[in-house]
C-alpha cells in the first residue's frame, strides 16, 4: 500500500510502498477513502510539542473508509462498514475519565496519526471500539472533517454552555472555524467571526455569522465590545494575539475557550478582572465518540455544511505548504482512488464467520 511517511521532523514526507498492515485482536483493516488535512497533523510533522510522535510515522487523524478486515474477537464492526478514524485512537474504558463520559481525558489514550500510524496511506488498522461508523448520507469528503474539525468545534460549543441569544465570537475561520460558527448558530447564539483574510470572511456570512471583523483593518477586541461583547469567544488561530484579543472581548460572566495548540503557547491574564468580572477560562480537546455520534447525525439531518477541496496524497507536502500559507479557505481532504479491497486472512476469517 501507498503511505505519506514521516520520517525526519521538519522535513518533507516522503511516499513510500508498504506491507498492507494486519489487524490485531480487537481491531479492524480499514481501506481509506479520504483523509483531511489538519494543523495538528503539521504540528506532528514538525515535532513542534513537547510529546514528540516516535519516527518514522504515518499522519492524519480524519480518516474515513471501508472496514476489510476484523481482528480476532471484534463483533461490534462488520466488513463492508464506513468508519471514521478520529484522533481518539483508543482509550483505557476503566479510568474515571473514561467512565464519566470524558474518555477524552484518557492518560493512557493513543492518538490516531501522532502515537499510532494514521489515515495518510491506503489501509490502516484501529481499535474497533474506537472506529466510529459513519451513517449514511455523509458523504467521506464531508466525514473526513468532521471526524476531527466537527467533533473538535461541537464539544468546544458544548463546553461553554452557551446559551440562546448570547454572542459567540469565533477567532479563526477556517477548517475548524466554518464548523464552529455553524454549532454556535444552532444553538442560538448570535456570531461573530474574526480572521485576518476577506476570503474566509465572506464564507463566515456565508454559513450564517451575524457579524464578521477582518483583525488586519480593527482591534477585534475593541470591535466586539462594540457590538456589545462577547459572551463566549472561542480561539482557534494560534497567533500569541489572538488569545489576548479574545479574552479582552468577553463580557462579565464570558467564557474564554482555548482550542488551539500554538507550538509555544503560553497564556498571561488579568487575576483580577478575570476575579470580579466572573471569567472562565476553559481547556476543550477533540470529543468523545458520542460527541462525534452526533455531529454525524447532525450532518446527516442536513444542519452542517463542510466545505473542503480535494487533494490527492502524493501533493501531500504541496497540501501542507498551502495550509501554513493560509490559502486554504476551509479544509483540505486527501481522496483515495487507488486502494482496492484485498483479500485478507482476517477478511477471510470475517467472511466464514457471516
Amino acid at each position: 500500500m501507498r503511505a505519506a511517511v514521516v520520517s525526519q521532523y521538519r522535513e518533507p514526507l516522503t511516499l513510500e510502498d508498504r506491507p498492507l498492515p494486519t489487524p490485531g485482536a480487537g481491531q479492524v483493516l480499514v481501506r481509506l477513502e479520504a483523509c483531511g488535512l489538519c494543523h495538528t497533523d503539521i504540528h506532528a510533522i514538525n515535532g513542534d510539542w513537547p510529546v514528540r510522535p516516535a519516527l518514522p510515522f504515518v499522519p492524519g487523524h480524519e480518516g474515513v473508509g471501508i472496514v476489510e478486515g476484523l481482528g480476532d474477537g471484534v463483533t461490534t464492526r462488520e466488513v463492508g462498514q464506513r468508519v471514521a478514524l478520529p484522533w481518539l485512537g483508543y482509550a483505557c474504558g476503566e479510568c474515571r475519565y473514561c467512565i464519566d463520559g470524558r474518555e477524552n481525558l484518557c492518560e493512557a489514550q493513543h492518538n490516531t496519526g501522532y502515537s499510532v500510524d494514521g489515515g495518510y496511506a491506503e489501509y490502516a488498522v484501529a481499535e474497533a471500539r474506537f472506529a466510529v461508523p459513519v451513517p449514511d448520507g455523509v458523504a467521506p469528503l464531508d466525514a473526513a472533517p468532521l471526524t476531527c474539525a466537527g467533533v473538535t468545534t461541537y464539544a468546544a460549543v458544548k463546553a461553554a454552555r452557551v446559551v440562546p441569544g448570547e454572542r459567540v465570537a469565533v477567532f479563526g475561520i477556517g477548517g475548524l472555524g466554518h464548523l464552529a460558527l455553524q454549532y454556535a448558530r444552532l444553538v442560538g447564539a448570535q456570531v461573530v467571526a474574526v480572521d485576518i483574510t476577506e476570503e474566509k470572511l465572506d464564507l463566515a456570512v456565508e454559513l450564517g455569522a451575524d457579524h464578521a471583523i477582518n483583525a488586519t483593518e480593527v482591534d477585534p477586541a475593541q470591535a466586539i465590545r462594540h457590538l456589545g461583547g462577547a459572551d463566549v469567544a472561542i480561539v482557534l488561530a494560534v497567533a500569541p494575539s489572538v488569545f489576548d484579543q479574545a479574552y479582552r472581548s468577553l463580557n462579565r460572566g464570558g467564557r474564554l475557550v482555548l482550542v488551539s495548540l500554538p507550538a509555544d503557547g503560553t497564556l498571561t491574564v488579568p487575576v483580577f478582572d478575570t476575579v470580579l468580572k466572573g471569567i472562565s477560562i476553559v481547556g476543550s480537546i477533540v470529543g468523545t465518540r458520542q460527541d462525534l455520534v452526533e455531529v454525524f447525525a447532525l450532518h446527516a439531518a442536513g444542519r452542517t455544511r463542510v466545505v473542503a477541496a480535494e487533494r490527492d496524497i502524493r501533493d501531500v507536502n504541496e497540501a501542507v505548504a498551502e495550509v501554513l500559507a493560509g490559502e486554504v479557505p476551509a479544509r483540505l481532504v486527501f481522496v483515495y482512488e487507488s486502494a482496492l479491497p484485498v483479500e485478507t486472512p482476517a477478511h477471510n476469517a470475517a467472511s466464514a464467520r457471516e
